[in-house]
Parts: structure tokens; sequence; C-alpha cells
């Protein structure tokens, strides 16, 4: 029970940072168009190049290829996104808990909110959905105006 109080500690912590790195960078008005997205593109490369996992994290790119749904366990439709620094993040959205993402394609614009696990390929974003326990932060997709989750 300890350890999932200090994992959520640690996302509470992490989402906070990441807010006042883009509010910051907004109040300033420095015309580099820094949103949410943008600063979350920057936290997710930082922790990839450190090797870094366990964090909550907000980004935005293009999808580079749609997979297969994942249907062991929990059913989770799968894509990689290309973040605009190059670097590929696999998506996996839990369909079972939240509807799944209509109409993606290839080459489609896509911003998000979940979680980030570090690995070799560039990592995984998850819990892109609601928590019907309430035991951690809620997740989002945005494709084409709309929000899943």
């Amino acid at each position: 029970m300890r350890d999932r109080i200090m994992k959520g500690q640690r996302i509470l912590v992490v989402a906070a940072l990441l807010a006042l790195v883009a509010f910051n960078a907004w109040r300033e008005g420095n015309g580099t168009g820094t949103t949410p997205e943008t600063a979350g593109n920057r936290a997710i490369q930082a922790a990839y190049e450190n090797r870094q996992g366990d964090l909550q994290v907000q980004g935005e790119g293009v999808v580079d290829r749609v997979l297969p749904d994942d249907t062991h366990g929990s059913r989770h439709q799968r894509f990689i996104v290309r973040l605009p620094g190059g670097l590929t993040v696999l998506v996996a959205h839990n369909i079972d808990l939240a509807p799944r993402v209509a109409g993606l394609a290839e080459g489609d614009r896509v911003s998000f909110f979940g979680e980030y696990e570090w690995n070799e390929r560039g990592g995984v974003v998850h819990w892109t959905h609601h928590d019907p326990g309430r035991r951690h932060v809620d997740g989002w997709i945005r494709h084409n105006g709309k929000t899943y989750q």
C-alpha cells in the first residue's frame, strides 16, 4: 500500500513540474509556441535519455504506425507516435476501460496524457484512460477534436 501511495505522489509531483514549466513558458511569451504538449515532449525525450519511467506525461505527435490490438489480458489499442524530435513511443490505450480512438490512421496528429515507461525502443505510454478505482491519475488521448478516456 505504501508503494502505491509513494508512486501516486511521484506522479503528482512530475505532473505539477511539467505544468509549471509549460505555464512559465506561456507566461514569458517567448514566441516558442510552448504548450503543455511540447514541454511534455521534451520531458519524454529526457526520460528516454535517462532511462526513467513511472512518469506522468503529456505530449503530442504524429501516428507513425497503427498496430494490431493487444488482446492478452485487458485489451489495448496500440499505435506508435513519432514526437517532433524524432523519438517514437508506443501508446497502449486500454479499450476495456475507454473507447477505441476512432478512425486512427498513419499521419494523424494525436495528443495524449498518460504514464511513460522507458524501454530501448523509445518507451510506452499507457494509463491513457480513467481509473475506475480512483487510484491513478486519469489519462486521455485527443484525436480529431475528440477526447478518449
